[in-house]
């Protein structure tokens, strides 16, 4: 299961290859309660065929169908405030800008794409004043911009998620996180579990699940997922994994399981507000009994948490303005 950005460039791709014109649409800027983030992308076939969404579909396609009558740059912003929304049938009560990128062939995303790939995340710079855009390799910590002039895109997971254990939950909530544009790395040293592990777009590792945590998910853009229920894997993961800084450790069992594993982590010397921070049963409540249920469940905790830590992040509401 790809993310939504690979799936919109892909399809810009296929388009292109037809011979279509495509026009790519991207949230820079936002003001209230907007359909979508910063970053967002869309984009627009010259027929109205349209893939992704900054809006919910209506605003980009009407507008890209009305400046497809002007004669406009290839690189434009267009504000949409209430009364726009109001016209469009988009929710009022916000704000938002795009830039509306007209791509003059497949050699505009073919790049990006190989790149994420080979699991690369991408750095891709538009200067508006120039018309020139670049595109490179991303570090850790560069992240979406505008400035007015120029737009930098991060495409390709800004976030890890680090799963114990390649059992059939595993597969289901390495699927999900991927979707959600997470980075997925899965490890489990048994060996008969690689052997039925089929997610080819997921790299499984057999290293020891406490130095995968130590090599993959000590930063507080990682998480750890302990899923193997298996103490001897688990736990040996869950020990480093919450001496760490990751933003999220959660560990799969009921809470009968749960009270016997902080009995043995802390015989191993993890303190009481390292394990008062895991969360355990892992996921959300939402009657889950299935894989992918409780997949679902996690996938939807995962969202939660991470939200969370992105708003402690921003110095107020005004951070996407």
């Amino acid at each position: 299961m790809k993310s939504n950005q690979q799936d919109v460039l892909e399809t810009c791709a296929q388009w292109l290859r037809a011979g279509h014109a495509v026009e790519l649409v991207t949230v820079v800027r936002t003001w209230g309660s907007s359909p979508r983030p910063r970053g967002s992308i869309a984009a627009v076939r010259e027929d109205g065929a349209l893939v992704g969404s900054v809006s919910g579909g209506c605003v980009e396609k009407q507008l890209s169908e009305q400046f497809r009558t002007h004669d406009l740059p290839q690189l434009h912003t267009h504000t949409i405030d209430d009364e726009h929304a109001k016209r469009f049938g988009l929710a009022c009560g916000g704000e938002l800008q795009l830039l509306f990128e007209t791509l003059s062939g497949v050699d505009s995303v073919d790049p990006i794409l190989k790149r994420l790939s080979a699991r690369e995340r991408v750095k891709r710079t538009v200067d508006l004043s120039s018309q020139k855009i670049t595109v490179e390799s991303a570090r850790r910590e560069d992240e979406f911009s505008w400035n007015g002039e120029q737009l930098i895109q991060v495409f390709g997971a800004n976030f890890r998620v680090l799963i114990i254990g390649a059992g059939e939950l595993s597969r289901y909530t390495a699927r999900f996180a991927m979707a959600l544009d997470f980075e997925v790395i899965v490890v489990d040293p048994r060996e008969h579990f690689h052997q039925a592990w089929s997610e080819v777009d997921v790299m499984l590792i057999n290293d020891s699940p406490d130095d995968a945590v130590k090599r993959y998910a000590m930063d507080s853009q990682s998480a750890v997922l302990a899923l193997s229920h298996d103490p001897n894997v688990d736990d040996l993961a869950l020990v480093e994994a919450l001496s760490g800084n990751a933003f999220y450790v959660g560990a799969l069992g009921s809470k009968k399981t749960h009270e016997k594993r902080c009995h043995r982590l802390v015989g191993l010397d993890v303190n009481a507000d390292a394990l008062a921070n895991m969360k355990a049963p892992i996921g959300l409540d939402i009657g889950g009994r299935t894989s992918a249920e409780i997949a679902v469940s996690i996938a939807a905790e995962l969202i939660e948490v991470r939200s969370q830590w992105l708003y402690s992040r921003k110095p107020g509401p005004s951070a996407s303005d």
